[in-house]
């Protein structure tokens, strides 16, 4: 009984993997400290215990994603080992990535199962950042035929983050999350009732403005309330308070198929956190300093759609 109530379900993820770099040099690119000669000392074994770090993320969900939205992705070099050469090796994933004018050189992707997800549209949308700040991450789109026979389009996003950068910072993410609407309107000219999701790291709760702004435009934070099994209460920790600045959004025709939202924390992903008490994603450097036990600062996220 439980495998049809699971086979009924399209399970989504989103996780920021927080540096997924190779150990090589990207002409033009910020990426030295990655490099075996960096600052982090990134070795080729530190590089794929990090793959499959993130392989476990994705396998400690409980069914298989179909869909799973990936922020802070260096290239397609990385995909290809993740998607064939790590432990998902053997799940058919397949991928796309953009490859965008960031400063360090990370973007966004989207792997997915064919015989649950067949890609239609696939298109990359760049932010406009002139006068703003530095280029960010460009939006990714694809669309594609699900197993109900429905057409699901999603998007991936990873905005601009609040570090240093004040005022300048809210309106570069204000100016993303514009160009999303101005992607769905598109998607909605053609068709009005489209399956829409929107998933990646927003750098803002659900209450703040550019989420507030998304919610204006008929896209609905789902996950604003998502925890854990085992102590998360949001996806990311910052001086011991949980915050949710990863989402999933879901258009207004989604709503009611929307049937779980949740963190997965298992516990290989959770470290104590001494200063603050409780507990917090265990990232893979603290600084310069390396945890082999860690994975990653944020934590996967998961929704699951009733689509039978």
């Amino acid at each position: 009984m439980l495998h049809l109530l699971l086979a009924s379900l399209l399970f989504l993820m989103e996780l920021n993997c927080e540096n997924l770099f190779d150990c090589r040099h990207d002409e033009g690119k910020n990426d030295t400290e990655f490099l075996p000669e960096g600052s982090h000392k990134w070795t080729p074994a530190r590089y794929w215990h990090k793959q499959n770090q993130i392989a476990r993320a994705i396998l400690a969900a409980p069914e298989l994603p179909a869909l799973v939205a990936l922020c802070e992705v260096e290239n397609d070099s990385v995909m290809y080992d993740l998607t064939r050469r790590s432990m998902l090796r053997n799940l058919d994933y397949r991928f796309f990535i953009t490859s965008s004018a960031d400063e360090r050189g990370i973007d966004v992707a989207l792997i997915y199962q064919p015989y649950k997800f067949r890609p239609l549209n696939y298109n990359v949308f760049r932010t406009d950042m002139s006068k703003l700040g530095n280029p960010t991450r460009d939006i990714l789109y694809v669309s594609g035929r699900v197993e109900s026979g429905d057409t699901l389009h999603v998007l991936v996003v990873h905005a601009p983050s609040k570090a240093g950068k004040g005022k300048e910072g809210y309106m570069m993410r204000e100016r993303v999350c514009r160009r999303v609407i101005d992607v769905t309107d598109s998607i909605r000219s053609c068709s009005p009732h489209a399956h829409i999701v929107v998933m990646g790291d927003f750098n803002e709760n659900a209450g703040e403005a550019s989420l507030r702004f998304l919610q204006q435009q008929q896209l609905h934070a789902v996950t604003a309330q998502a925890e854990g099994r085992n102590g998360a209460r949001g996806t990311y920790r910052f001086r011991g308070k949980w915050e949710h600045i990863d989402h999933i959004l879901v258009s207004t025709s989604l709503l009611p198929k929307v049937r779980q939202t949740f963190i997965v924390d298992a516990p290989f992903m959770l470290e104590p956190d001494e200063k603050y008490g409780g507990v917090r994603p265990a990232r893979m450097y603290m600084g310069p300093r390396y945890n082999r036990n860690g994975m990653s600062d944020h934590l996967p996220l998961v929704l699951t759609l009733d689509y039978m």
